[in-house]
């Protein structure tokens, strides 16, 4: 037996129903043990969907680690990423909150995985040219290659490289946000009425933000937060694992001086 039903105007998400439903069953116990229950439909669809993109989620996160490895030749740097990455759905689930918008399985996954990419590359825009005052401060200095810096001199290398890189995130954090608004409010042109009778028809809305405006939204509020985290949280990380190092490098010398 097959029961069918559809959703009344003005409620859009189906899972909400869904777990009503199979609130109410578990109190019924009339059911045979040979009879099952499926949910099946656009919820079945659904859980597809979300198997498949959290699949994709985590290949592409595996790829960007294991690049970014390569990349730094260690282990520090790519996490500090990863968990800013991480800390960026903050960002994502909060405005989703706070609009009391729904959490579209596709759209949404898709503006996730996009605005992964978004935060890996300011990412290592910051912490590779940390690297490299931290390079040219030891060819300066004429400290050796596998010597660290001391405390007082990493931090003030992190904030020479956060001054220098602020600019650069901050614009490409705006000129995202600003090219995705049109998408995320569905700003529409008719560009064949535009060049033929001088008429752009532009209206906001249809459908073409009930399927794109979850994805814009999605990395709008991700990004807003992802470069808070990339200006404050990165470095602050960056430097915590510095000082890491130089407490394993201090316990190691004096581990070689006592043998």
């Amino acid at each position: 037996m097959t029961i069918y039903s559809g959703l009344e105007p003005g409620f859009t998400d189906a899972q909400a129903i869904v777990n009503e439903i199979q609130a109410q069953m578990q109190n019924y116990h009339a059911i045979p043990e040979d009879i099952r229950i499926d949910y099946t439909g656009q919820i079945e669809e659904q859980n597809k969907q979300m198997a498949f993109l959290m699949g994709a989620f985590f290949s592409g996160l595996g790829l960007i680690m294991l690049l970014l490895i390569f990349q730094f030749g260690g282990i520090s740097k790519p996490l500090i990423i990863m968990i800013a990455i991480f800390l960026s759905f903050i960002g994502v689930f909060y405005g989703l909150i706070l609009t009391g918008w729904s959490f579209v399985i596709m759209m949404t996954m898709v503006g996730i995985i996009s605005l992964a990419g978004i935060v890996v590359n300011n990412g290592v825009v910051l912490l590779d040219y940390t690297q490299l005052l931290i390079d040219r401060f030891k060819v300066q200095h004429g400290i050796e290659d596998n010597q660290l810096l001391s405390q007082p001199d990493v931090k003030a290398v992190i904030i020479k490289a956060g001054k220098a890189r602020l600019r650069p995130v901050v614009l490409t954090a705006i000129t995202t946000v600003l090219g995705l608004i049109p998408l995320a409010i569905g700003l529409n042109i008719d560009f064949f009425s535009l060049f033929t009778s001088l008429d752009p028809k532009i209206y906001i809305g249809g459908d073409n933000v009930i399927f794109w405006g979850p994805l814009a939204w999605t990395v709008i509020f991700g990004l807003i937060v992802a470069t808070f985290l990339t200006l404050i949280i990165v470095p602050v990380l960056f430097f915590i694992s510095y000082r890491i190092k130089i407490g394993l490098y201090k316990s190691r010398v004096v581990a070689e001086i006592k043998a």
